[in-house]
Order: structure tokens, then sequence, then C-alpha cells
């Protein structure tokens, strides 16, 4: 018999425990075992204790940065659950020592940020981990570097995490504000409604259509439709690789310009880009192969025709009695296309990480079997490129990013030459 005071420890227990989400499954299946990582430039050194002050009023008293991930059940039903645990800051902040004066600190911390992915998170405590950098570097005076599980949220909900704990710099009390996308006013007369009804019915026909095509696509991916072997495109098990992480910042402004002058959206533009500095990016390796094997021909394109380069972008998973097998399709789908994109709106406004004011922000993600994989994030005025490569494949991803950004420079100047814009600064 059960007394009143094992009942309540029985239910607090209960309370304490959740089972992971089917998205949190899908990110903890074998051989695909993926993490964010998000490094914060700050414009002054970073004050360790008051760091760990803050994390302890915000980041710590959420349930997923609290909780642990433990397994129940035997080899052949594994049941994941996440149990609330007491967290200890020094098990997950990290602060090296460091000599302020090393050469070369850039590379420092991108050496640094890639040999972090070496060893997986420890299972015994909650899956996220803080090293902060005092070393200054071109575009910051110190930096933070985020290490958590994907298994812990969506890239989105987490950089939101992060951002509610930080403050305007201009009102420390004040959390950062984040562009919304505004609503289109209703224009309906009922005297257009046999219009509004078709227009209706035509925008339904489009999405059955669209949804079908894409579900097709993504059958045939998975089963036999592969990209074009390139330069970029990984070999199996290029997941098991040690990837390298880059950044480069460019103008939001510029891409806003675009935006506006072509009637798109941001997420428009920076696809766009992405595509006209592959493109550029491919031209130079395939020309650098031509003149290895001998064939020093000019020419504007050295890129084969008829390639097939795609990149993805995933969304969430609804509940799934075969989360394994689902992550088995998602898995083989992703080996056989190029690279992955995704954007994260940032805050509009200086804000400030626990009182250290923030230079930029730069998310990665790395686990999926892909060579590539690109991240916008904006911030303020700015927008951060950040790619997360296989050195092996792409030993060069500064040149990627170089080839971006003077493609957005390219149709920016376009766009201004065609006038297509007015009252340019």
């Amino acid at each position: 018999m059960m007394t009143g005071d094992h009942v309540k420890a029985s239910r607090s227990s209960h309370h304490d425990e959740e089972p992971l989400s089917p998205a949190a499954r899908f990110f903890q299946a074998p051989r695909f075992n993926v993490y964010i990582i998000a490094i914060v430039g700050c414009k002054t050194r970073i004050n360790t204790d008051v760091v760990k002050a803050g994390l302890e009023q915000t980041l710590v008293k959420h349930p997923r940065f609290s909780s642990k991930m433990v397994v129940d059940g035997n080899k052949y039903c594994k049941n994941k659950k996440w149990t609330q645990t007491k967290v200890n800051l020094e098990d997950h902040i990290i602060v090296p020592e460091l000599d302020p004066n090393i050469d070369f600190p850039d590379r420092f911390v991108e050496d640094y940020v890639s040999n972090v992915t070496r060893t997986p998170l420890d299972l015994s405590k909650p899956l996220w981990e803080l090293h902060l950098l005092n070393i200054k570097t071109s575009d910051a005076e110190a930096v933070g570097v985020f290490r958590i599980h994907h298994s812990m949220g969506d890239g989105a909900s987490l950089i939101s995490l992060l951002l509610a704990c930080t403050r305007k710099t201009s009102d420390p009390e004040a959390l950062p504000s984040v562009p919304v996308k505004k609503r289109a006013g209703s224009t309906f007369n009922s005297r257009d409604g046999f219009w509004w009804f078709f227009l209706a019915i035509w925008m339904l026909l489009r999405l059955i259509w669209n949804t079908m095509v894409d579900v097709l696509l993504f059958v045939a991916t998975t089963l036999f439709l592969k990209d074009m072997k390139t330069p970029i495109k990984g070999a199996p098990g290029v997941e098991l690789n040690v990837k390298k992480f880059v950044h480069q910042t460019v103008s939001l402004e510029d891409i806003k310009l675009v935006k506006n002058a072509m009637n798109m959206t941001v997420n428009d533009v920076v696809t766009g880009i992405t595509q006209a500095g592959l493109s550029r990016y491919l031209n130079r390796r395939y020309s650098e192969e031509k003149k290895l094997d001998g064939r020093v021909k000019q020419s504007n394109s050295n890129i084969p025709k008829g390639i097939r380069l795609r990149t993805v972008i995933l969304v969430n998973l609804r509940k799934s009695a075969g989360i394994q097998v689902a992550a088995a399709i998602i898995r083989r789908a992703l080996s056989n296309i190029t690279m992955a994109i995704s954007g994260v709106v940032g805050a509009q406004e200086e804000i400030s990480f626990y009182g250290h004011p923030i230079a930029y922000l730069a998310p990665f993600v790395y686990g999926p079997p892909l060579s590539l994989v690109v991240n916008y994030q904006s911030y303020v005025n700015k927008m951060t490129i950040s790619l997360t490569v296989d050195p092996s494949v792409i030993p060069d991803p500064y040149e990627l990013c170089n080839d971006i950004e003077e493609s957005l420079k390219l149709i920016r100047h376009a766009v201004v030459n065609k006038g297509l814009i007015k009252d340019v600064v």
C-alpha cells in the first residue's frame, strides 16, 4: 500500500519526466546525431561570473535546459524521456585560458569550434554547453560558443530562446524586438465576391498541385533521384567527418533594397544570392580541374550542362510510431542531395548578452549527411552568412562566402543601374 507521501513523490517524479517529442527522437536516431552551434561575438571582454549569474536566472530555469535524457527499457524497446535534474553550471560552462596575443585569432576560434565537435555531449547531464573565449578577433572582442543538441528544439526556437536571454543595449530592462510579417489589409468587396471565390479555388488547386509535386519529388529522391556528382557533393559517410565553421557578414540593407525593387521576400533574395554564389564557386572549381587535366581552353562557363544540385529545408515532424523508419528515410533523402539552407530572423536593434553588447550572431548545424549547410542570421542592419563545410570537400569556404557576397553586390548594382529603385543612399 502506498502512503500519501509515496503518492506525492510518485506524482512529483512523473511530473518531472517528459517523453521525447517526435522531432527529438528523430535527431537522436542512429546515424542522425545533429547539433546546433551558435557563436555570439561580443564587443567587450566576457565576465564569466556575470554570465553564470545571468544563466542561473534565465536559461537554466527552462525545462529543456535543466533536463537530461534517460533511456528505459531493453535493447529491443527503448523509451527515451527528459528527466529534470539539478544543473551545475561548472559542468556546462568552459572557460579555457588563452593567450590574448595569439597569432591568427580568427583561425584559432574556427579550429577551437571544430575540435569541440569531435566529442559528443555527455548524456548524464542536460545536452548543452557554453564556451567563453576571451580572445579578440577581427569582428569581436570576445566570443561565446553555444553547443546544443538538436533534440532540444529546432533552430528557430533555440535561437529565440537565446535571444530571450538578451536585452536591448539602449534599455537593459527591455527584451529585443524582432520584425514581424505585416498582414495585408483586407480589400474585400461584396461585389467582387464571385471573383474572390474563383481566386480561392485557384489558390487551393495550386496548393494541392505543389504538394503533390513535392511529395513525388521527395519519394523519388529517397528512392533513386540523386544530385549529380559535383566538387561540393559529399561522399557517403560525410556526416562523420569533422566540419569547419566559417561566417561572413553582408549588408541587410542591400538585401532589403533588392527585395523591395523586385517585389520579393528576404528569403527569395538570400536563396538567389546563394545560388549565384554557388554558380561562381563551381565555375572556378571546374575551371581549376580543367587546368589540372591540361584543358586550358578559356570559357565563360565551365559548369557542365544539365547539372542537378538541390537543397532542402526540414520542418517539424508530426507524431509517428515509426520514428526510426522516418529518420532512415530522411537520412537517405539527404544523402541524395547536395546541401541544406535555413534562415533565422534576429533582433532589429543592438542587444546585450548579460551586459555584453553583441557584435554578431552566427548559427551553424552539423551532423546531417551533407558537406555544406548554409545558415543566414539577421541582426540589426547586418546579415551573417554561416557555412558548415566538410573541408575535404570544400577546402576554401571563405572563397564561397566571398562569392555569395559578390553575387549580392552584382545583383544590387544591376537593380540600381536598371532604375528599379529610387533614392538610393
